[in-house]
């Protein structure tokens, strides 16, 4: 076998567990040698539409078996997978397709409006039309040569500039991002993983879905979430692993059902976003289930460090220590090793670059060392806390919210004359974006309005639940908006 990137895994899958369960979505069972089978044929449907090795073939939809046919015929192909967050609102998606020049467009009967408006060259529809393609398919594997140094993913994270920017994920990144996680974790064999967030994420793909098909696990693809039904398959599919963020454990764990539901089978929650808290640690730890915690980006594949079950509640708060096959520094400006400063990250996980940007890829990895941009302490023992954000990224519900980008949206409304954008606490997310606006002289539209008019422009979850109009925002000499002062500010107002 030529081929030694993922697209490969699901013929050794099905070579070594051909008849074990590979997928469970909603009634439909598909074990390891169907999921190898039908990607195969996947991947000769693309290469009839014209896909090459290099070529970019992306995805939109909800979890789905199809999402992890596409991935895996592209990885045969040698082609590469783009996932696109279904979340976004449709200037944002037409940009990730434009910028990584996709040239056919996969996707759920859902999105078949904007499938036909998008302008995508070729598009697949997930329908019965495209089982009667597959079926008049080969089921006999391309013999591709695809190598670890080769282009697996691009995985399209927003940027501090406003615009999303796409991280060019190699075979090799994510061939050791589940390395990592397989060492640090404690996958096993006979796993049940329920996914009911969305693939679409790094941590919920490269950090869940393939350490699980790694290690020969079946899992449970949700298309959304929901804490009553995450109890009831836990107890009736056995579910032994689950991934999400802090907000969809408090959830499940304020559901009427949560006290009565069996929980027997669950021992390992992954959990990324933001730090657990010890109290929800607790609460799960009473059911006979244990927190592994992950701190890590999109550019990373995306683990950079991991804080363990054992030390999830003396170590509460931290990030963990770096992966196994994953180094870091804390620098100070000048470069120097500092007890305090800004994060960096060395390792096989760390991206080749951003997509057609070389300049920000320089400015991002500087001698194999990519540039987190978040300000970091390390203890005695070597664990890693992050205690700033020298980007200002918000993480909301375990969704990355970039000030840069929402601000500019907001600067085009007629009312805004200036305007901030911070994160403020929030009971059920962790964390929310508020508006901080300097209304133009005699305008007359409310907060309300403003932040309607960001509804199908910006990603629900982006759009600041809360606006406070203000007379001034500090800035520096520079120009610079003093974002510290305004989070003292604004950071409590109601």
């Amino acid at each position: 076998m030529r081929n030694h990137g993922i697209g490969s895994w699901t013929a050794r899958r099905a070579r070594t567990s051909p008849h074990r369960t590979a997928l469970v979505h909603g009634q439909t069972r598909v074990t390891y040698a169907q999921l190898h089978d039908r990607s195969t044929r996947l991947a000769h449907h693309l290469r009839r539409l014209g896909v090459r090795p290099g070529d970019r073939v992306a995805f939109l939809g909800p979890n789905h078996p199809a999402f992890l046919e596409t991935l895996f015929a592209a990885g045969q192909l040698g082609a590469v997978f783009v996932p696109l967050n279904t979340r976004l609102a449709e200037p944002e998606l037409r940009h990730c397709l434009t910028d990584s020049g996709a040239g056919v467009l996969v996707h759920t009967p859902a999105f078949e409006e904007f499938a036909l408006a998008c302008g995508t060259p070729r598009r697949v529809s997930v329908d019965a039309a495209l089982e009667q393609d597959l079926a008049a398919c080969s089921p006999v594997p391309l013999d591709i040569r695809v190598t670890h140094a080769d282009t697996a993913a691009i995985m399209y994270t927003s940027g501090t500039t406003g615009r999303a920017k796409g991280a060019v994920l190699t075979h090799g990144n994510l061939v050791w991002n589940s390395v990592n996680t397989l060492v640090d974790g404690e996958f096993a064999a006979g796993d049940v993983t329920l996914l009911s967030a969305p693939l679409f994420h790094t941590a919920a793909l490269n950090m869940t879905c393939l350490p699980t098909v790694l290690k020969g696990g079946t899992l449970v693809l949700e298309e959304s979430f929901s804490p009553a039904r995450t109890l009831d398959l836990v107890q009736h599919l056995g579910v032994t692993v689950m991934f999400g963020v802090p907000a969809m454990f408090r959830q499940i764990a304020a559901d009427p059902g949560f006290d009565a539901a069996d929980l027997s089978s669950l021992r390992m929650l992954l959990c990324g976003g933001a730090p657990v808290p010890a109290a929800l640690i607790r609460t799960f730890q009473r059911r006979g289930a244990a927190f592994l915690q992950g701190y890590g980006m999109t550019e990373a594949s995306p683990g950079v460090c991991l804080l363990d079950a054992e030390h999830a509640l003396d170590k509460a708060g931290s990030a963990g220590l770096p992966h196994f096959f994953s180094d870091v520094r804390i620098v100070d400006p000048a470069g120097e090793d500092a007890p305090r400063g800004e994060l960096l990250v060395e390792g096989p996980n760390v991206m080749s670059g951003y997509w057609n940007l070389p300049a920000e890829t320089a400015e991002a990895v500087r001698d194999g060392w990519f540039r987190s941009g978040d300000i970091a302490v390390a203890d005695e023992d070597g664990y890693v806390t992050i205690v700033d954000r020298a980007k200002d990224m918000i993480i909301s519900g375990g969704e990355n919210v970039y000030p840069a980008e929402v601000e500019k949206i907001l600067h085009e409304h007629p009312a805004v004359l200036d305007c901030a954008v911070i994160g403020v606490p929030d009971e059920k997310w962790g964390e929310v974006a508020r508006a901080v606006v300097v209304l133009a002289p005699g305008a007359g539209a409310s907060p309300e309005e403003i932040l309607a008019s960001l509804d199908g422009r910006l990603a629900r979850y982006k759009i600041p639940k809360s606006l406070v109009v203000t007379d001034e925002l500090p800035r520096s000499g520079t120009g610079k908006l003093l974002k510290p002062r305004i989070r003292r500010t604004f950071g409590t107002t109601s």
